[in-house]
């Protein structure tokens, strides 16, 4: 599992997982449990620096070390 997010797509989808984390804390329902799950594969993703959508459309963020 190769990084292809950079620094800033990590902490743009960190402060998605928390806006999603809060979200999710104050509504109930249907919108609680898809803002948790949006919060949740943000962070993970903001965590480990891997998109398997972006491996998918070949898109990487990442700068390439030559």
């Amino acid at each position: 599992m190769k990084t292809n997010e950079s620094n800033a797509d990590r902490i743009i989808r960190f402060v998605i997982a928390i806006i999603a984390a809060v979200v999710a804390w104050k509504t109930a329902g249907a919108i609680s449990v898809i803002a948790w799950i949006v919060a949740a594969i943000m962070a993970l993703t903001a965590i480990v620096g891997f998109c398997p959508l972006y491996r998918v459309f070949g898109i990487s963020t990442c700068k390439v070390r030559h």
